[in-house]
């Protein structure tokens, strides 16, 4: 098992490692088979000339090595977001604010990594750079084919679970941070989408979008988080039996398949022997909107210039949803917005007094890649059933996460699978502003669940 950041700090702190050898550890993790197409740029050689041995009691990351995910800016390069079209673009004269606090907080940048093309899905496939894998499965850890890692902050995911970083950095619209990190065993959260500046990232989504974390661990979830937010987490040491927990009943668990229902009931189980109260309850059903929710207009607003001018250097699959935005009328949109707020309100009223829900991320363990690669031409019969494999799978994939990103909620997805088991996620969650309580509500269910 990879240490975490805290441990790998505690060491740095006695003498027993420094940040160079770290950060050579983590450049040999880059480099292995496992991390093919988890980067599109690797920092190496700028990453071994700014490392230093910090100053361990001041600075949070310590020298370690962190990626960014291509859609955030950093100074001197270029920000093509998964894409060809914007592959030589000007190069950002600063860093995003993101990627200026991971700076300031001691990061060693490694690498810029691979996503879902302008993040437009939860599969984690792009026909430009390559695709990961999703990491247990193409370590040779479990057998079977090469699977799909979750998207769109899939290289992210993938330089976090081969530790060839300590934090990924990435963004969540509609899951993009906690699929990948279901997908791949590991620690995604995704705040209340206002606590950190978006600014300096390809939006996908201006009401959506989060600028959000992946970690090894739920403590160190919570210093990505902490530096992040430029804010200070309330911790509480309350046991599991001082929360009340809930399990909705509708919508998170239909059509789960059989690895996640039982990945799932069997940690529910382990979490109630633990001391924990846990009610069954009914929500409301999710907020009913068109087609292309918010993401396909915000999106069309922001590209239909690029569209004009180069739109067959897209992935068709991106092109066709951001397309389906231009279609949408001022009112519905309107409509839209007025909508979600009721639905936040009835939302709130039904886990008023529950500190947080706990769901399935995601109901189905990651697919092979093969039966969603991009179309290739070489068999037009294939490449349409690949494109609605696809497109039900993505549909699968972000279900259950996006309610929360519909609720301006906050919410950690942690491993919750037995070893030989193909990877599952456990969501805890709640609305706004609720991001200490679900994140010491999370650290108390890992130490559980890491117990049985």
């Amino acid at each position: 098992m990879l240490d975490d950041l805290i441990a790998t700090r505690t060491q740095l702190r006695d003498g027993a490692t420094t940040a160079p050898a770290e950060l050579e550890r983590c450049i040999e993790a880059a480099l292995a088979p496992s991390n093919n197409h988890s980067f599109v740029r690797t920092l190496f050689d700028s990453a071994r000339t700014t490392v230093v041995q910090p100053d361990v009691q001041q600075l949070p990351l310590a020298g370690l090595a962190v990626s960014v995910k291509d859609l955030f800016d950093v100074q001197g390069q270029p920000t093509p977001a998964g894409s060809t079209v914007l592959a030589k673009a000007p190069c950002a004269q600063q860093d995003s604010p993101a990627v200026a606090r991971l700076r300031a907080a001691g990061a060693t940048l490694i690498g810029r990594t691979n996503m879902v093309e302008f993040a437009f899905s939860g599969v984690g496939v792009n026909p430009h750079y390559g695709t990961p894998a999703a990491w247990d499965a193409r370590s040779g850890a479990l057998p079977g084919p090469v699977r799909v890692p979750g998207g769109s902050s899939s290289g992210a995911a993938v330089s976090v679970a081969t530790g060839a970083a300590f934090i990924g950095l990435g963004s969540d619209t509609g899951g993009s941070i906690r699929i990948p990190a279901a997908l791949n065993g590991i620690v995604g959260f995704k705040s209340t989408a206002r606590l950190v500046p978006t600014a300096g990232a390809i939006p996908l989504s201006t009401t959506l979008d989060t600028a959000c974390a992946l970690t090894r661990t739920v403590r160190d979830a919570i210093v990505a988080h902490e530096i992040l937010a430029a804010r200070r987490v309330t911790r509480s040491l309350a046991p599991l039996s001082q929360y009340r927990l809930a399990v909705p009943s509708t919508l998170f668990l239909d059509g789960a398949d059989a690895t996640v229902a039982h990945a799932f009931e069997r940690s529910v189980e382990a979490l109630r022997r633990a001391g924990a109260h846990i009610d069954t309850i009914a929500l409301p059903a999710v907020l009913d909107q068109p087609a292309y929710g918010f993401s396909a207009p915000e999106s069309y607003a922001w590209h239909r210039e690029l569209l004009q001018r180069a739109g067959e250097q897209y992935d068709p699959r991106v092109r066709a949803r951001i397309e389906k935005g231009a279609t949408m009328m001022a009112w519905e949109y309107i409509d839209l917005l007025q909508a979600r707020q009721q639905w936040i309100a009835r939302m709130a009223a039904d886990t008023e007094g529950y500190d947080a829900l706990l769901s399935p991320t995601v109901p189905i363990v990651a697919p092979p890649l093969a039966d969603v690669a991009p179309a290739d031409g070489a068999d037009p019969a294939q490449d349409a059933a690949r494109d609605t494999e696809f497109f039900r799978v993505n549909s699968l994939l972000l279900r259950n996460t996006s309610v929360v990103n519909l609720l301006d909620g906050c919410a950690l997805s942690l491993p919750c699978h037995a070893p030989g088991e193909l990877p599952v996620g456990l969501m805890v969650w709640h609305g706004a502003l609720r991001d200490d309580t679900v994140l010491n509500v999370a650290l108390q269910i890992e130490q559980t669940l890491q117990k049985q």
